[in-house]
């Protein structure tokens, strides 16, 4: 450990001396700041010796820590050193990054000093004092000794408290903001947390219409359901039976999570509005009366069970792949014939994977509000109520605050109920031991109640598909069915003329979003894969509550938390509104929580023994954690990459107000053509977009692999 600390300080102090401290014009990658090292680009220590004797606060710290591996102390001594020497250089760090502003100090005895926002100088700095203090916690025993996971946990704690509790407070507060600016206090705030508008029963007692509160819960439960019982039937079919057309099936189950914003429920409303076609020839033919029932709940949930389905079969499917065959084989040696052993056997296994497929399809209903926004009608949801808050005609924070706050609290007690349910048994079904046996089929019953529920719904997602597709390539979907490539041409024209010239009005944004999510997917995955593996593998104080706060982005819909990134990071210490990694890091910490569960569900079967063997041999956790855990997760490493990036590319409600004209992305270039009316424009750049998502996570599947558990992949006959 003594080499640790010596590396992470000497690393911290050449920071120190080098890098700029404060951000630099043009971005760090210019390395315009290397021509200019006594201005913008000053280090910390010239800013020292210019005056600003505050910054010296963090060196001293590396340099204490230094001075500990080569006194000759007692290993507890020395511990307590770099703890401390870590612990002090990041408060006084953070203290004077919090105290002093670019417009001044907050406190009148710090006189008249400001500082713009923290640069690479002061990252690199406080990344090397945080390692010091995670491995002076390591080396008093903390985490079982090792430096790895202590300094992991240390790592995704600081992760978490920077980019979601810190933007979040900024929110929050205003929960307790009075009318008119007037202070904070509570005096306002329980009655309108309680409000009626909000908790309203009047749709089921028939006094009238029920609260948004009511409203999204209904609709987060029946979506989490829905999409849970479509998933487990998908990846039924595609590992337990001899189903011919798999490959097909598996495009069609992650359609509907590459597809941009709006274009499912415009599909819908094309399709079943008052004047859509399915509409049209119902009255034409039957004499159906016309009607708007496709605007309200049962369109909004029709448009969330196309839009999140595929990630509950992303989780499953590592879930169901994992079951051991021998526990199968053992059941049917005993008599039983394949429903017993499915429902006795294989079901209870899959718990922790339909916990967590219906927790995500749960949050993800609760915090969407693009399909709520346009085809929920009069039916409120929290999330729309929030949008509205925040960008309608007369903005109240506060109110936005609240109902956020009414989120975080139904997202809890899902939270808590799954693990009711789930309990604390074992769900380990890979273990060290060799397993070649088969996966036992599916009895005929089960196997034709998962045709007659996938498939309907495969061939419905097909047919809306194949609309979207025909309407970027008429003039007018719905009214004018003349064949034209005028809205490809226009979006993304190139011109051979002297050379090649893209000239199409979507190619900015179209290189900019595929850039943005290229560098945040992997990014995402393995903030969340190494969250997973502290859940599910080490035990440390405060577990429970870590792993509620790494769901906290997820529960908020991402117009809330775009916000918040604009209120915090618009201003020192941390400065980023207007760069591409405002972007990154809004698309890492908002998906993040999709690598955690599927992580959590695919760790949950991998047998602790196989850790300990490894360790037994000497390797340490990294080496096993590299060697031995990563491989076995080929699933849940392409649900997490694979989530990220579509999501990066598709997501709008959390980048509306951070994209800039420099870091336009194709989301917000589709909702402005939406706003126009260039319905054919928005429709033609979503199918390239799907066309271009679809490449990308077969390019994915072939890097990442299968995971080989058994002899063969082919199930009993």
């Amino acid at each position: 450990m003594t080499r640790i600390v010596r590396f992470w300080s000497l690393l911290g102090i050449t920071a120190f001396l080098l890098l700029p401290w404060y951000m630099v014009q043009g971005g760090f990658w210019t390395f315009g700041w290397v021509t200019d090292p006594g201005g913008t680009g000053a280090s910390a220590a010239l800013h020292v010796a210019s005056g600003r004797i505050w910054l010296l606060g963090p060196a001293l710290g590396l340099l204490g820590a230094v001075l500990a591996t080569v006194l000759p102390l007692s290993q507890a001594a020395r511990a307590r050193a770099w703890l401390v020497c870590g612990v002090a250089g990041l408060a006084l760090l953070i203290g004077q990054a919090l105290l002093i502003l670019g417009t001044g100090p907050r406190l009148a005895a710090l006189g008249d000093a400001a500082q713009p926002g923290m640069g690479a100088g002061a990252f690199v700095v406080s990344v090397s004092l945080l390692f010091v203090m995670t491995t002076g916690i390591s080396a008093l025993g903390r985490g079982r000794g090792d430096a790895f996971v202590t300094g992991l946990v240390g790592l995704i704690v600081a992760l978490v408290a920077v980019f979601v509790f810190y933007p979040m407070a900024f929110i929050f507060v205003q929960a307790f903001e009075l009318r008119g600016g007037a202070g904070f206090g509570l005096s306002e705030f329980v009655p309108r947390f309680f409000s009626p508008q909000t908790w309203s029963l009047g749709c089921v007692t028939g006094s009238g219409t029920c609260g948004a509160a009511f409203n999204s819960l209904m609709l987060g439960i029946l979506t989490g359901l829905g999409t849970t019982l479509l998933g487990l039937s998908f990846a039924l079919i595609f590992t337990r039976t001899d189903f011919r057309a798999k490959r097909l099936l598996r495009a069609l189950t992650i359609l509907p999570i590459i597809t941009p914003p709006f274009v499912i429920g415009l599909a819908l409303i094309l399709l079943f509005g008052r004047s859509g076609s399915i509409t049209e020839f119902a009255h034409w033919a039957f004499g159906m009366e016309k009607t708007r029932w496709l605007y309200g709940f049962w369109g909004v949930w029709l448009a969330q069970m196309l839009s999140f389905t595929p990630i509950a079969f992303l989780v499953l499917i590592g879930v169901v792949e994992g079951i051991s065959p021998s526990m199968e084989e053992a059941s049917q040696t005993l008599d039983a014939n394949r429903w017993q052993t499915f429902r006795r056997v294989s079901l209870p296994l899959m718990r922790p994977g339909l916990a967590n497929a219906f927790l995500l399809g749960f949050i993800e209903s609760l915090a969407d509000f693009g399909n709520p926004l346009v085809l929920g009608g009069n039916f409120n949801v929290l999330s729309t109520e929030i949008y509205f808050a925040i960008v309608g005609t007369v903005a109240d924070p506060a109110k936005a605050a609240i109902l956020s706050m009414t989120l975080l609290a139904m997202t809890l007690a899902a939270f808590v109920l799954q693990r009711m349910w789930l309990g604390r048994k074992s769900y380990a079904t890979v273990t060290g031991k060799a397993d070649n046996g088969q996966n036992a089929a599916l009895n005929p019953g089960l196997k034709w109640a998962c045709y007659l529920t996938a498939l309907p719904w495969a061939a419905f997602t097909l047919m809306i598909y194949v609309l979207i597709a025909f309407g970027s390539f008429v003039k007018l979907w719905g009214y004018d069915h003349s064949f034209t490539l005028q809205h490809y041409k226009q979006a993304f024209g190139i011109v051979v003329r002297n050379g090649v010239h893209f000239v199409g009005a979507a190619w900015d944004s179209y290189v900019s979003t595929l850039t943005i999510a290229a560098i945040s997917a992997p990014l995402t995955a393995a903030v969340g894969l190494a969250t997973a593996y502290l859940l599910v593998r080490q035990r440390f104080t405060g577990k429970n509550v870590f792993e509620f706060s790494t769901m906290l982005s997820f529960a908020i819909p991402g117009t809330v938390i775009g916000v918040a990134y604009v209120m915090a990071f618009n201003f020192p210490p941390i400065e980023l509104t207007g760069t591409a990694l405002i972007l990154v890091l809004v698309f890492i910490f908002r998906n993040m929580p999709v690598g955690v569960r599927g992580g959590i569900a695919a760790m949950s079967q991998l047998d602790k023994s196989l850790d300990e063997a490894s360790i037994m041999l000497g390797a340490n956790s990294f080496t096993t954690l590299r060697r031995v855990i990563l491989p076995l997760l080929g699933p849940a490493i392409l649900a997490a990459v694979t989530y990220s990036f579509v999501r990066a590319i598709t997501s709008v409600s959390a980048v509306i107000f951070l994209v800039s004209a420099r870091h336009n992305l194709a989301t917000n270039f589709i909702v402005g053509r939406v706003e126009n009316n260039e319905f054919g424009i928005a429709i033609a750049y979503s199918v390239v977009l799907i066309v271009t998502m679809l490449a990308a996570i077969l390019a994915l599947q072939a890097v990442i692999g299968h995971r080989r558990l058994r002899r063969s992949d082919r199930v009993a006959a």
